[in-house]
C-alpha cells in the first residue's frame, strides 16, 4: 500500500473494508434512530456519567447527547444536527435517509457496480427530487391560522403525547403570530420561554405579556396591581462608585457628612422625578398603578421612597426582557431621568406577583397589540419540562418556517411515496447506462419513512407500502394513517410538513451518502501515527 511506504506505522483500512465500515456505521445509527420517527415513535433514556437521566424522542437531543465514537456515525450525526440548526426539524429523517441510501447502494455494489456510478445516479435523483418538490408544494396564506396550526401540530405530535401536543399547538401558533411583524423577519427571541416546576404539563400556556423571574424588592410593595403604567428604564437609583480609582480626603467630619448628603441628594433627585411622573399620570386615582422595571440597581432608601408613593419597583431586570417589555407593553426604554414623560410609558391591565417556594415571578398581562409574549411551561419535574422545552422550540421553528416559506408539503409519508413513484416511472426511463441503478437505489431508500411510520405504529410495513403505491399509481396523493393502518389524504387529515425541512433533507442526505460511498481508504491521521 502506498501509505505504508510513506509511513510503516500508519493504520490504514483498505477499499472494501473502508466502504463497508461506512455503510455499517450508517446502518447502525439508522437502527438506533429508526424507532423514534413519527407520532408513535418510542422514547430513549439518556443516562449521564453522574447518573443524571434524560428522557427524549427528539432526534436533535439524542444526536447531541449520545457518545458516538465511530467517525462515520459522527459525520452523519453532525449533518443531522446542522439540519436542525438550519430548519429546526428533520434530524431523524436525515439519519434514516442517509442510512437507507447507503444500505440500498450496498446491494448494487455487492453485485459489482462501481460506487461512482451509484453516486452519479444519486445526483440525478437529487435534482429530479428537488424539481418534484416544487410541483407538489401547496401555498399557505400567512393569515390562515388553521393551516399554520396543522404544521405546528404535525411537528409537536412527533415529540410529545397527543393531549399535550394539542395544548401546545395553539400556544406555539399564537406565540409566533403575536411576535410576527409583516414585512420583517420573525424574531423568535421575542418569545420568552419561562418554566415553573408547578402543576401539570397540560397547564402550559401562552401569556400575552411577559413573565419575569423575580419580584419587587420591597416587602410592602403591592402584590397585585391593575390599570398599570409601566416605566421601562436603565437608570441607576443607587450610590455609584467612581469608574476610576479615586479617593477623597476630609479635614473634618462635617465635610464627610456633606459629601454623603450630596451623594444621597443626587440619587434622591432621580427618584423624585420618577415620583413626580407617577403623580402626573395617575393623579389621586387609587385605581391606577405605576410600575418601574429597571435594568440597573435600586438601593433600599430609594425603594422606600418609591413604596411610600405607591410605586412598585423591580430592579436588575435582564437586558433581553427590557427589549421584550417595550414590544409587549409599548412605551420607550429610557436611559436618563431627563427623558421622563407620559409618552415613554407602557401600559398593562394587570401586574401581579406569584410566589412558588422561594422563587418569585412577576406577571405582566393584559397588554394591547403585543409584539412579544411568554410561553409559560409547567411541569411536575425537570424531565417533563426539558421534554416540553425541546418540543416547543421545534414547534416555534415549524410555524416560523411555514410563514416564511409560504408553502407546505403533504405529510404522513405521502411525499416520499409520490417521489418514489415519480423516480421509478419517469426519471429512470430517461436514464441510460448503469447509473440508472443509482436512481433506483435512491427511489427505494425514500420508502424508509413510510415503512418506519408503519412499523412504529404496529402495522405491517409491506402491506402499508403496497397499498400506498397502488393508490399513487391511480393518481391519489395519499399518506399512511398510523391509527388505522390505511392510506389517508394528508391534506384532509391536516398533516403537513415544512417545505424548507424537506428541501434541506433532499439536498444534504445524498451529498453525505455520496461522499461516504467514494471513500476508498480510512487512514488514522495526525501525530498519533508516530511511535511513542
Amino acid at each position: 500500500m502506498a501509505v505504508k511506504t510513506v509511513n510503516a506505522n500508519a493504520e490504514v483500512m483498505g477499499a472494501q473494508a473502508a466502504l463497508f465500515m461506512n455503510i455499517n456505521a450508517a446502518k447502525g445509527l439508522l437502527e438506533v434512530m429508526r424507532t423514534n420517527l413519527g407520532p408513535r415513535g418510542t422514547i430513549k433514556m439518556l443516562v449521564g456519567g453522574a447518573g443524571d437521566v434524560r428522557l427524549t424522542k427528539d432526534g436533535n437531543v439524542l444526536l447531541r447527547e449520545m457518545q458516538i465514537q465511530n467517525p462515520t456515525a459522527v459525520m452523519i450525526a453532525r449533518t443531522a444536527v446542522a439540519q436542525d440548526d438550519v430548519t429546526g426539524d428533520g434530524t431523524t429523517s436525515t439519519v434514516l435517509l442517509i442510512g437507507e441510501l447507503l444500505k440500498q447502494a450496498e446491494k448494487y455494489i455487492n453485485e459489482g457496480l462501481h460506487p461512482r456510478l451509484v453516486v452519479e445516479g444519486f445526483e440525478v435523483a437529487k435534482k429530479a427530487s428537488l424539481a418534484y418538490l416544487e410541483t407538489v408544494k401547496k401555498p399557505v396564506d400567512a393569515s390562515d391560522r388553521e393551516q399554520i396550526r396543522c404544521v405546528a401540530y404535525t411537528s409537536l405530535r412527533t415529540k410529545v403525547q397527543e393531549d399535550l401536543a394539542n395544548k401546545l399547538t395553539d400556544s406555539v401558533t399564537d406565540a409566533v403570530l403575536t411576535v410576527r411583524v409583516p414585512g420583517e423577519p420573525i424574531d423568535l427571541h421575542m418569545v420568552e420561554i419561562m418554566h415553573m416546576r408547578h402543576k401539570m404539563a397540560t397547564d402550559t400556556k401562552l401569556i400575552n405579556g411577559l413573565v419575569l423571574d423575580h419580584g419587587a424588592r420591597h416587602p410592602d410593595m403591592a402584590k397585585y396591581n391593575e390599570d398599570c403604567y409601566i416605566l421601562t428604564c436603565n437608570i441607576s437609583l443607587e450610590y455609584d462608585k467612581s469608574e476610576v480609582n479615586s479617593g477623597f480626603f476630609y479635614s473634618d467630619a462635617d465635610q464627610r457628612e456633606k459629601m454623603v448628603a450630596a451623594e444621597r441628594q443626587y440619587t434622591d433627585e432621580r427618584v423624585n422625578k420618577i415620583v413626580e411622573l407617577k403623580h402626573q399620570v395617575c393623579g389621586q386615582d387609587s385605581g391606577k398603578s405605576f410600575i418601574v422595571i429597571n435594568q440597573k440597581g435600586i438601593d433600599p432608601l430609594s425603594l422606600d421612597i418609591l413604596q411610600q408613593n405607591g410605586i412598585v419597583a423591580l430592579r436588575r431586570a435582564k437586558k433581553r426582557n427590557m427589549e421584550r417589555l417595550v414590544l409587549a407593553c409599548g412605551g420607550v426604554a429610557v436611559n436618563s431621568v431627563e427623558e421622563l414623560s407620559a409618552d415613554v410609558l407602557g401600559h398593562a391591565d394587570k401586574v401581579y406577583e406569584h410566589v412558588l417556594g422561594e422563587d418569585k415571578y412577576t406577571f405582566v398581562e393584559g397588554v394591547k397589540n403585543p409584539h412579544s409574549c411568554t410561553l409559560l411551561i409547567n411541569g411536575p419535574h425537570d424531565h417533563t419540562i426539558a421534554q416540553i422545552k425541546d418540543a416547543v422550540r421545534d414547534g416555534l421553528r415549524a410555524v416560523k418556517n411555514v410563514i416564511e416559506d409560504g408553502h407546505v408539503i403533504p405529510g404522513a409519508g405521502a411525499f416520499e411515496v409520490g417521489l418514489q413513484t415519480h423516480l421509478k416511472n419517469e426519471v429512470v426511463k430517461t436514464m441510460e447506462g448503469r447509473a440508472r441503478l443509482g436512481v433506483e437505489a435512491f427511489a427505494e431508500a425514500l420508502l424508509i419513512v413510510p415503512k418506519t411510520l408503519a412499523v412504529n405504529s404496529g402495522h405491517d410495513a409491506q402491506d402499508a407500502i403496497i397499498s400506498l403505491q397502488n393508490e399513487h399509481e391511480n393518481g391519489n396523493h395519499v399518506g399512511f394513517d398510523v391509527e388505522s393502518g390505511e392510506p389517508t389524504d394528508p391534506c384532509l387529515a391536516g398533516i403537513y410538513d415544512n417545505l424548507n425541512v424537506k428541501r434541506q433533507i433532499l439536498q444534504s442526505s445524498p451529498i453525505i451518502a455520496s461522499q461516504l460511498l467514494l471513500v476508498d481508504e480510512v487512514i488514522r491521521a495526525g501525530r498519533n501515527m508516530r511511535p511513542r
